[in-house]
């Protein structure tokens, strides 16, 4: 009899049934609750936040399943493993809702929190639901005040008026990590300025012991997400020079990366936006110069910096004084100038620096050339020159042609002459946390007329917000809590008069900047963790998440480890130890979107083929790291070969226990030698890897039944139990109910890691040649049975074949397993 006869014969697997069963028996065993008793040594993996702006979609379903392998892995290895499970639950969706249905934010968030709850415990997550958070809970938030009262109090936080990013549609402040190409991450809308008074968090404090400590981070950390931190946080060294400004007392101090052109800085340039050009502005030129300002307030900070964009400005009326030259030169404002960086004012280089060079171009002023990189005078040829060169027009510098020597000389230059100095600065600048939003975590600070900005006293926290529902939400361009009297109007602390709280909100990214801390003690009503409990489990072991958090999420994250340990609150300086990014579920080549009409919902993907095949179709489809298309993979394929696996499992009759010994060695050959890389292949991530194995190893054993071993061999038993612990990761429901069939005790989540005999997994040997054109260009020890694909990627990845092909396309592979690979580049 066939495989397909006697599967027509016998019921097949039904993953609803599957999933109830399995969901309540782990629910009242509490399987994934960690023992927390010091027996086995503990692991902590971490799924970055969810926000509950409604079901899960098909994102959650691949960052989630991520996780969740690790983490059931770790625990068959017999690790106390502790994955819990929460929501960033304060937020702009949320309050935008509450106004558009004339109802509280919160009726909106915890709805739409237990229909995720319900669905992520249908997606057979192996999660401690006792410690399940969420940030909107006052017992939460609590905390979170707390915590910004450290902050406080070490000079951390800090309130002061300036430019921030404002939003027209959302009618709140975004931090500059929130603009993206000068729109609104939120809601796409163009962002503009405005000048408030907001509070900060001083992240430029701890730039350098960000940059430092991402030493730790090397080889655990995708290299992608370091590099765009160390590009966000900027590291730039430089020299700070003081121009003299006459009928000023104090020069205006400028920072530059390149001190040695300073004899070729012929006019200074201020941010329109910055305090600076207000107060240096002379009355004659003032109303040109309002009127300037205004026209600034309107561009995005992408349009500014654009080198396509004409330069304008408007000249100030005041002239500063070159400290090398001693000349004169012209100030002018221009928009190309951001206020954020450096003092908000620079030297204009214009023979070798572009947009200098084109403003110089467009108002007729002068251009020195003070290196000559034989490309011609930039004040002729209209194109600034940026490389290396010989000294020219620089005095003491002239014929020198190293950089680093002119850079030290005029730094000692300046440093002599008491006009300047050595300096690093950072592109980084500190964290706008201001909100003018109701949805989020109130600011504990009460501003009193007599003693000014006062923290509340900790035992009065949390400062709850109040009861505001509907219209009352509606933004008005100032929080809504200032429109709470009874909320805001309070006593002073210190002094007992009459005061105001605080009616900003804070940035739910502080929220999240702490929560993996509190899993470890969720139920501490004294304190915002337990620093002991956290000695035992952090940092993080596993973090997983999108690589669009890497500038913001985790960037706060690392600053707001880095303070709790000056705090002395714990002994480490990372939270997250190692981090896996999942790429973005896209559909038909683009993202999802209800406008574009490519959307997929996954409950009833769910409903169709079964959580295991949504699961097992996720993790197969490529490495976490890169992008699927959901209109390129095939869940009914992955239905199919979940169903043969399960029929494995019907298909043994040996009793529990027979010795594995007695059975087949061929197949056990491959059994030991399929396991052993599976879990190599685990340690290194390569999820979509392992899922291939065990096709390979369900197809191997399927093979061996049918072809006379039968189902009473003690090396299929063997075989099928094997099959049963590693699909557990990925398709945990199948494998539950393998094990019961295997007559094993449940759950399979106990049965621990399957051991790989040595002996058996090696794997017979051989040569394998690799041809360019005929031509021997590499030879490989490869193991006898190896595929087709590995073959070909193996020989593809030989630095020999590379050379060969010379960065020449592949016309052709031919494979002649296993011992040769001829490859046919195209002509």
């Amino acid at each position: 009899m066939t495989e397909g006869d006697a599967a027509s014969a016998r019921p097949s697997y039904d993953p609803v049934a599957a999933q109830e069963k399995w969901q309540t028996y782990w629910a009242e065993h509490e399987t994934f609750r960690p023992k927390d008793d010091g027996s086995a040594e503990r692991r902590y993996v971490l799924d970055m936040f969810s926000y509950p702006s409604g079901d899960l979609h098909m994102g959650h379903a691949e960052a989630f399943v991520m996780g969740d392998m690790v983490a059931r892995y770790w625990r068959l290895l017999g690790y106390d493993v502790m994955h819990p499970l929460g929501w960033d639950s304060f937020g702009l969706p949320a309050e935008n809702a509450a106004i558009a249905h004339g109802a509280h934010p919160a009726e909106w968030t915890y709805a739409n929190i237990e229909t995720q709850a319900r669905s992520f415990k249908r997606y057979g997550l192996s999660v401690d639901w006792s410690r399940r958070l969420h940030t909107s809970d006052p017992e939460y938030y609590r905390w979170t005040q707390w915590l910004f009262l450290q902050f406080f109090h070490r000079g951390l936080a800090y309130r002061k008026a300036s430019y921030v990013n404002w939003c027209p549609s959302c009618l709140t402040v975004l931090a500059n990590e929130q603009v993206v190409q000068g729109a609104c991450e939120r809601c796409g809308s163009a962002v503009t300025k405005r000048q408030l008074t907001q509070w900060y968090f001083r992240i430029t404090e701890y730039a350098q012991r960000l940059l430092d400590d991402m030493s730790l981070l090397e080889g655990r950390w995708p290299e992608r997400v370091l590099a765009m931190q160390r590009n966000w946080i900027g590291r730039s060294e430089g020299a700070t020079v003081r121009f003299p400004v006459p009928g000023r007392d104090q020069p205006i101090e400028v920072f530059t990366t390149r001190p040695d052109t300073l004899y070729g800085a012929t006019f200074m340039v201020v941010a329109p936006d910055a305090d600076l050009a207000a107060e240096l502005v002379t009355e004659a030129q003032r109303a040109e110069f309002e009127a300037y300002l205004e026209r600034t307030k309107q561009a995005t900070e992408i349009e500014r910096q654009s080198t396509e964009r004409p330069k304008t400005g408007v000249f100030l009326g005041r002239h500063a004084i070159n400290p090398l030259t001693g000349q004169p030169i012209p100030i002018w404002a221009a928009d190309y100038v951001l206020s954020e960086y450096g003092t908000g004012a620079i030297m204009a280089v214009p023979a070798h620096d572009q947009r200098d060079l084109d403003f110089a171009r467009t108002y007729g002023l002068p251009v020195q050339m003070v290196i000559d990189t034989g490309q011609g005078d930039p004040a002729v040829t209209g194109q600034a020159t940026a490389g290396d060169g010989v000294y020219v027009n620089s005095e003491a510098l002239d014929g020198l042609t190293n950089k680093a020597d002119g850079i030290a000389a005029i730094n000692a230059k300046l440093s002599r002459d008491g006009s300047g100095w050595a300096t690093v600065t950072y592109r980084l600048r500190d964290w706008l946390i201001s909100r003018q939003r109701f949805w989020g975590c109130p600011i504990p600070i009460v501003h009193c007329p007599v003693d000014g900005e006062v923290a509340v006293p900790e035992d009065q926290l949390p400062i709850e917000l109040p009861d505001l529902r509907g219209a009352a939400l509606a933004p008005k361009g100032s929080s809504p809590l200032a429109s709470a009297t009874d909320w805001a109007q309070t006593e002073c602390p210190t002094c007992g008069g009459p005061a105001t709280r605080d009616a900003d909100t804070m940035d739910t990214f502080v929220d999240s900047s702490w929560y993996y801390y509190r899993y470890c003690s969720p139920g501490d009503q004294a304190r915002a963790f337990d620093p002991e409990q956290v000695a035992r489990w952090m940092p993080v072991d596993q973090y997983v998440g999108g690589v669009e958090h890497a500038i913001l999420h985790l960037l706060y994250s690392r600053f707001f480890t880095k303070v709790l340990r000056d705090l002395g609150l714990i002994d480490f300086s990372e939270p997250f130890a190692r981090l896996l990014n999942q790429g973005q579920v896209i559909n038909q080549g683009k993202a999802m979107s209800k406008s574009l009409g490519n959307g997929v919902d996954l409950g009833r993907q769910i409903d169709q083929y079964g959580v295991d095949a949504i699961r097992t179709t996720m993790v197969f489809a490529g490495p976490p790291e890169d992008d699927i298309d959901w209109a390129d993979l095939s869940p009914s394929a992955s239905l199919r070969f979940l169903q043969r696996a399960w029929r494995l499992a019907q298909d043994v009759s040996s009793p529990v226990g027979a010795d594995p010994a007695a059975g087949d060695l061929g197949l056990r050959k491959v059994s030991h030698r399929i396991l052993g890389e599976v879990g190599d292949l685990l340690e290194l991530r390569r999820f979509n890897v392992v899922v291939a194995r065990l096709m390979e190893l369900v197809n191997a054993t399927r093979k061996a039944i049918d072809g006379g071993l039968g189902g009473g061999d003690p090396a299929v038993r063997e075989a099928a139990e094997f099959t049963a612990v590693a699909l557990s990761l990925v398709a945990p429901y199948v494998a539950e109910e393998m094990w019961q069939a295997l007559g094993r005790p449940a759950s399979v989540a106990n049965a621990g890691w399957p051991e790989v005999d040595p002996g058996l997994r090696a794997a017979e040997r051989v040569t394998m040649v690799v041809q360019v054109q005929g031509k021997v260009r590499a030879k490989i020890e490869v193991p006898a049975d190896i595929d087709q694909a590995e073959a070909e990627r193996l020989a593809l990845a030989e630095a020999g074949v590379q050379r060969a092909l010379a960065g020449r396309a592949v016309a052709k592979v031919i494979v002649r397993l296993p011992k040769m690979v001829s490859i046919v580049p195209e002509a």
